[in-house]
């Protein structure tokens, strides 16, 4: 199979180096010869050439002269038939046409009335000659098409890598399309593979759909496949798992197109390949929704997001700007990162210039505890919208820092918030953790202490500030998975806590395309809830790197198991106790609404607010003092059930007010 692939690639790839000059020559020679075929079609006899002998060389001399001229001026001798389309077909017919009416002109009302050629010559030959001539010329042009073609399916691996595409669908075909049209790409399709029955022995754009998933070792050992490409944007995690382990086993190179969520528009490139990555492995099928109300919530909007250049906050960017805002304000404390996603966002809108060249971009490098500076820029930007993703979020880091704990998350938000009401923004979205329910560590008790100066400002103002809450995100800086990987690059071993600690994971696209779709969704005082689906045992996420990296546990890499960390739960949960809870109209997005023993906007009495701003002042003067015992005691009068690892005892004192009813 091999040595007739390199035949024909020879045979193409000559034909392939065609031009205009040879098809001048290939012209004259064929029209040479296509009279005479001509007048053997009329006649249906051989013998008729030599009985016409004279007439028929005076015809061919001619008429060969008048159609190389009218090809000159039709412009079929300066054209690159490699990418010949339908305009050229369109002219090649028109010249032929033209020639046709030309010599049939002379012929009957020249040529034959001043006895040149023999009476009897057939005058039926003019016209027979004419589609003679265009099968042709039209079929020696188009043979560089045909000639590309045929390389593109049987070129060896000499010349490109031989693909087998997983998934006939749009992402598929899309995929197909370019390497087609890109043969400088050196990948060239051979066959699908879909699961789909009812696509399984069709042909899509010009492929065959030789079976399912269970027939690709099959497939890639017949077909001489070295490269598999997984496909299906909207893949689950559980059908990825299943299809890498299959092409692990062939050995052959495997990649992937990005995950739905990944993709920020409708285009997908050959560019976009990568690796299969442990985030594929546990992604979820996409719920079909749209844009629409994000869109009309984003559309010609000024936007802040806090936090831009971490992981949330960078992909909050990335998404946003697709919805046509009319500025996307860049707030950061780390020069550097905000520094490469304005970078990026620009590369971004230079490449779709359609419609999102009037986002203004704006880059403030600044903190969020420093209210004077946060009140200069709302007042410079005048944001509509906030999205709040700026937090310390490292749980054992953040023990040991409890007071920047506590000015970062709690102050900071404190900040946005007031200077929000002071506007008034239309919408304020705080991004809020797991860790904040039943919080163990002071990053989770922090963050508690985020959403409940949120429903302090929406019962103070009536104002549209509300919460999302999920788990922990893959490949986010600082996460588990990023430190297996440089544990991975170090020959590791892979340090796990503890063999059956469990947590939720969601892959940074998809968190953050339900941020934006809870951001729509809410009025005001809510706490939103991602569905993150099945909590995942972190020793198996480790396992599943260590596949995807062609190495083996015990063999190639050891994980070692070094216990808990301070304020590290084993597993982790969504929802407080008495916290209620319904689905949306997105099933992947659930609505909290705090039950009677936990306080919330719709329970709070003006004593409740006083009580908890009172200590939310202490909570900061102590942080910013330095008093570690105190910030402890604190946090836990302002969230029931957390219990610092150590500090003095002592109830705190309360001054005496209106209602001011404690807060359990």
């Amino acid at each position: 199979m091999r040595q007739i692939s390199t035949f024909v690639d020879r045979l193409v790839s000559r034909l392939l180096k065609l031009r205009n000059r040879h098809f001048l020559v290939i012209d004259v020679l064929a029209l040479l010869l296509t009279p005479s075929i001509a007048l053997m079609l009329r006649t249906e006899s051989i013998a008729s050439v030599q009985a016409y002998g004279g007439s028929l060389a005076l015809f061919t001399a001619v008429f060969l002269i008048v159609k190389v001229l009218i090809f000159q001026q039709a412009g079929l001798y300066n054209r690159y038939w490699k990418y010949a389309s339908i305009d050229e077909l369109a002219k090649i017919t028109l010249a032929v046409i033209v020639a046709v009416v030309v010599q049939a002109s002379v012929f009957l009302f020249v040529l034959r009335p001043l006895g040149w050629i023999d009476f009897s010559f057939p005058r039926s030959i003019p016209f027979i000659d004419g589609l003679l001539t265009l099968f042709v010329v039209g079929a020696s042009r188009y043979s560089m098409r045909f000639a590309q073609r045929v390389q593109q399916r049987v070129r060896p691996n000499g010349h490109g890598r031989r693909v087998l595409v997983i998934g006939a669908g749009a992402a598929g075909i899309m995929m197909v399309r370019e390497m087609r049209h890109n043969p400088d790409l050196g990948l060239h399709p051979v066959a699908f593979v879909d699961d789909d029955p009812e696509k399984q022995g069709m042909r899509i754009h010009g492929l065959d759909v030789l079976g399912g998933q269970e027939d690709i070792p099959a497939l890639v050992k017949d077909q001489d496949v070295d490269l598999i490409i997984i496909a299906i944007a909207s893949a689950s995690g559980k059908l990825v798992r299943g299809v890498v382990e299959i092409c692990r086993q062939t050995g052959v190179e495997t990649k992937t197109v990005p995950g739905v969520y990944e993709l920020l528009d409708d285009t997908l490139s050959v560019s976009q390949l990568r690796d299969v990555k442990v985030e594929d492995l546990l992604r979820r099928a996409p719920v079909q929704t749209g844009w629409g109300k994000v869109e009309e919530l984003l559309r010609g909007r000024r936007i802040l997001v806090t936090g831009a250049g971490g992981s949330i906050g960078a992909e909050l960017c990335r998404q946003i700007i697709t919805l046509g805002p009319a500025e996307l304000v860049l707030l950061g404390h780390g020069e550097n990162s905000i520094f490469s996603i304005e970078a990026e966002l620009r590369r971004r809108l230079k490449n779709h210039p359609d419609g999102k060249a009037g986002v203004q971009i704006h880059s403030v490098i600044a903190d969020i505890r420093d209210r004077h500076r946060m009140k200069h820029v709302f007042g410079l930007f005048q944001p509509q919208i906030i999205f709040h993703a700026a937090a310390h979020k490292h749980v054992p880091l953040m023990e040991d820092n409890v007071e920047d704990a506590v000015t970062n998350n709690v102050w900071g938000t404190r900040n946005l918030l007031e200077l929000s009401a002071d506007i008034p923004v239309e919408r304020f979205i705080l991004i809020s953790t797991d860790k904040a329910v039943n919080p163990t560590s002071v990053m989770g008790a922090t963050k508690r202490i985020a959403e409940l100066l949120v429903h302090d400002a929406v019962a103070e103002t009536d104002g549209s500030f509300l919460a999302v809450r999920f788990g922990n995100v893959l490949g986010s800086r600082g996460s588990v998975l990023q430190v297996f990987r440089e544990q991975l690059a170090q020959g590791g071993p892979l340090t796990v806590t503890h063999p059956d600690v469990r947590r939720y994971f969601m892959t940074i696209p998809e968190s953050v395309h339900l941020v934006l779709q809870a951001a729509a969704m809410g009025e005001g005082g809510e706490v939103f809830l991602l569905d993150m689906g099945e909590p995942v045992r972190i020793v198996d996420l480790a396992r599943d790197l260590i596949r995807l990296s062609g190495m083996e546990e015990d063999r190639d890499i050891d994980i070692v198991f070094t216990g808990l960390r301070p304020g590290e739960k084993m597993d982790e949960r969504l929802f407080a106790e008495g916290e209620r809870f319904k689905h949306t109209e997105n099933e992947k997005i659930l609505v909290c609404k705090n039950g009677d023993t936990v306080p919330n906007a719709a329970h709070w009495t003006k004593g409740h607010r006083q009580q908890f701003r009172w200590i939310v002042d202490k909570l900061l003067e102590a942080a910013e003092q330095g008093d570690t015992p105190e910030v402890l005691r604190l946090i836990e009068e302002l969230v029931p059930g957390f219990h610092a690892r150590s500090h003095p005892p002592g109830p705190l004192a309360f001054p005496e007010s209106d209602g001011g009813a404690k807060i359990d």
